[in-house]
């Protein structure tokens, strides 16, 4: 059973539907996936996504699997106006090409321990269930990792999220740290919050959010790429 899963929306409102859903702007998706966010009223990450456009009408969202019902089940709630039509899920499989974590459609390529040490090692956060409604897309780093557009119009969060950037700097945010044992998904050590871990040959390495004075009481401190390393406040 693949941890992820796919749905396609295809019709004639679906980019606008989107819009007004998604923290990055549709008008620029490629075939490519590409980290993003469907946020709740407060600015917090329900569904943590990769989304990629096949043409002017269709586009694939792919989540962790145990939040597919609830994606589909909000897709219904806020679509039931709009033109479109969504897909039954199905799995699709973590894979590492060229060095990056992404998916395939072929399950013989999968290797989701390959694909986790990876993403751990690349900043490339999942939001499961047991993460959901946790964090804000600043505090993972996601609009550096081109998940956020700060400059496209309203959807769902909106105000909350550009207030934070524009206003304020999270003091906890996404670090990678060696831990001596290993954590689930949602545990708090302390002031820090994991996210996602994985069993590593000198202990267990995970992504938190934390400050960054926390984060080194509960382990090594290891870096991320170079693109999140910087603040994650607004570069002004």
């Amino acid at each position: 059973m693949s941890q992820f899963s796919q749905i396609t929306l295809n019709g004639k409102d679906t980019a606008k539907f989107l819009q007004g859903q998604l923290t990055v702007n549709v008008d620029k998706l490629t075939h490519d996936f590409l980290p993003c966010a469907i946020s709740d009223l407060k600015g917090r990450v329900t569904f943590g996504l990769w989304v990629s456009r096949t043409d002017d009408e269709t586009f694939v969202l792919i989540t962790s699997a145990d939040c597919m019902d609830n994606l589909t089940a909000h897709i219904k709630k806020y679509g039931a106006f709009s033109k479109f039509s969504q897909s039954a899920p199905t799995p699709i499989y973590p894979i590492v090409a060229n060095g990056v974590p992404t998916f395939d459609n072929d399950e013989n390529l999968a290797d989701f321990g390959v694909w986790a040490k990876a993403s751990i090692e690349t900043g490339n956060v999942w939001i499961t269930q047991a993460t959901a409604g946790l964090f804000q897309p600043q505090e993972l780093r996601l609009h550096q990792r081109g998940g956020v557009d700060y400059d496209k119009g309203c959807y769902l969060g909106q105000e909350i999220i550009a207030r934070l950037y524009f206003k304020a700097s999270p003091k906890a945010y996404l670090h990678r740290v060696r831990l001596p044992k290993p954590v689930q998904d949602g545990d708090k050590v302390g002031k820090v919050q994991i996210v996602n871990g994985v069993v590593h040959d000198d202990g267990f390495d995970a992504l938190v959010i934390g400050s960054p004075e926390h984060v080194a009481e509960i382990g090594e401190i290891l870096p991320l790429p170079d693109n999140l390393m910087g603040d994650v406040g607004r570069v002004k």
